[in-house]
């Protein structure tokens, strides 16, 4: 089918206000309701292509209902917009049938009622399924800990279309950034995961290990671009989109060809070499933002051995010390559940999440 690309949450928004609000003000009136394209997908971070149209893309979104009216007319709502929708809007199917993968589904045309992806359920139902918890009611130390930063980049990126409830928007304003505290606890721990490793590219070329060192050097790449995402209040999403995330920052044109040059290195004394520059450059980011007393950003011999290291320690224990509230300064310096782990499959579960969580983090009284 000919059409011209459009973005995924541009899509959405047409089709929420030309589609779908005006069969259900025909069919139940001035339902009170929130609408918006939250949670997975490319097009809610802004990363969507053309590509992106093979599997669960296209015109869709949630549609929030409160608990009284969501238990009256919620099966009505979608049976309404399978019978009522047009069979495409804008050139996009709004069917969608199954694909190979049994938990994924792409636009394909009906003759019959469309199965279409306006999800319509309760906020309290979303975020719990989401998140975890319902960030309306407060949220923990714990919360914030156990939920990754992709989860919450998903819920703080997309759009609203439509706040009738008035609850959605401050919902997400309450989770736009970690409380400060926490944030610098996060920024601590990066640093350490770090300081764990950035002597090992040397010491992997020194016995003749170029592979081991690309691979360590490539985890540190992967950890500085973490870290200045942290730096800049942004949630680092996962493998898929940072690279495209960190380029959108504001100093990504600066530190890019270093962190590309580290990559691409073939022997472990040029990769030190680009490394170091970069550690330096992060370093003074971190100067820039006055969070701790101002640290020398420049690299040093690890101990006796010739390798030249930040001794990134330096800048989590200088971060620990500005921390005021007992209960992170009590915490392993493990950080937060992406910190601890970057398994796609264990991160995507919730319950998982926060069982993991729960090993390290003891459940706490709400923060915010």
């Amino acid at each position: 089918m000919d059409r011209t690309f459009i973005p995924g949450l541009d899509l959405s928004r047409r089709f929420y206000h030309e589609a779908v609000r005006p069969l259900i003000r025909a069919r139940f009136g001035e339902l009170p309701h929130t609408a918006a394209r939250l949670g997975t997908g490319s097009e809610v971070l802004g990363f969507d292509t053309a590509r992106s149209a093979d599997h669960e893309w296209g015109p869709r979104l949630q549609l929030f209902l409160r608990r009284d009216d969501a238990a009256r007319h919620a099966q009505d709502v979608v049976a309404t917009l399978g019978h009522e929708l047009p069979k495409t809007f804008r050139g996009y199917p709004t069917n969608f049938a199954p694909t190979e993968n049994e938990h994924a589904r792409h636009m394909a045309l009906t003759d019959g009622p469309v199965f279409h992806r306006v999800d319509v359920t309760t906020l309290s139902a979303w975020f719990t399924r989401h998140l975890g918890f319902d960030p309306r009611h407060g949220i923990t130390t714990f919360d914030w800990l156990a939920t990754p930063t992709q989860t919450l980049a998903e819920i703080t990126a997309g759009a609203v279309f439509h706040d009738g409830l008035a609850e959605l928007v401050p919902a997400r304003s309450r989770l736009t950034w970690y409380p400060e505290q926490i944030w610098r606890y996060l920024l601590a721990c990066q640093w350490q995961r770090i300081s764990q490793e950035e002597a090992f590219v040397g010491r992997c070329g020194e016995v003749g290990d170029e592979l081991g060192s690309a691979v360590v050097a490539a985890r540190l790449v992967r950890d500085l671009m973490r870290l200045s995402l942290l730096m800049h209040r942004r949630y680092p999403p996962y493998g898929k989109w940072l690279g495209s995330a960190f380029t959108r920052l504001p100093w990504a044109a600066t530190i890019t060809p270093v962190l590309t040059a580290a990559l691409a290195a073939t022997t472990w004394h040029e990769r030190e070499d680009h490394l170091a520059t970069a550690y330096s450059a992060v370093a003074e980011l971190h100067n820039q933002l006055g969070l701790t007393e101002p640290l020398d950003p420049g690299t040093r011999p690890y101990h006796d051995r010739p390798f030249q290291v930040l001794h990134a320690e330096r800048f989590s224990q200088a971060l620990l010390g500005t921390i005021a509230d007992p209960e992170l300064r009590a915490l392993p310096l493990t950080g937060a559940v992406d910190q601890v782990t970057d398994n796609t499959d264990l991160l995507g579960d919730r319950a998982t999440t926060r069982a993991v969580a729960t090993a390290l983090i003891p459940p706490s009284s709400p923060s915010t």
